[in-house]
């Protein structure tokens, strides 16, 4: 299995570590060639700075070919800024990056990187799951019957599936627990 991890900036490494633990081969995609040259069974899109992000995805000329992999319906796992990254709206934002996933997203809707906290919530299929949530987004509306809401935190969504792609306001990949990653993994045939 090969994993294309976005690593442009942000918090990808920990992403590769967790993965590889579970068997995966990883691939940082840094350019264009990184995503074109690789046969990749699917991809994650970590957290960090998703304006950042989004902007280098343009300017390193990757933003068509991830977008046309996913909408391929390659399985992706989005993390923090990978969540903003996906969303078709950002509230009180007209940028739209990737546009896949048909949620609005809150952008650092818990304040700066104070209000970072862990809490541990439910998690549709695992039971309980610890969740870091670093300046984290959160799902303010789904905009389609077909989100399937994944975990939710003070009445807040935190994580979501459609169709091939998870979105998870929260950083799975800085604890011990590999469960979601493991889910994703599955998601590949």
């Amino acid at each position: 299995m090969k994993i294309g991890v976005l690593a442009v900036q942000g918090a990808f490494i920990e992403h590769e570590k967790m993965l590889e633990r579970l068997g995966a081969e990883c691939i940082e995609l840094r350019k264009k060639s990184d995503i074109t040259e690789n046969s990749l069974d699917a991809l994650v899109l970590p957290g960090g700075e998703s304006t950042v992000q989004g902007k280098l995805l343009r300017e390193l000329d990757m933003f068509d070919s991830i977008k046309s992999l996913i909408e391929k319906g390659t399985p992706v796992l989005a993390t923090c800024a990978g969540m903003i990254l996906l969303a078709s709206h950002i509230a009180d934002d007209s940028t739209v990056h990737l546009g896949t996933l048909p949620v609005t997203v809150k952008r650092n809707a818990y304040g700066r990187q104070l209000g970072s906290f862990v809490s541990e919530n439910d998690f549709k299929g695992l039971g309980k799951f610890e969740m870091t949530f670093i300046r984290a987004p959160y799902v303010e509306k789904t905009e389609s019957d077909e989100v399937e809401v994944l975990a939710e935190v003070g009445q807040k969504i935190v994580a979501v599936r459609y169709k091939n792609q998870i979105a998870l306001a929260f950083h799975p990949e800085v604890g011990e627990d590999s469960r979601i990653h493991e889910i994703f993994l599955k998601m590949i045939k």
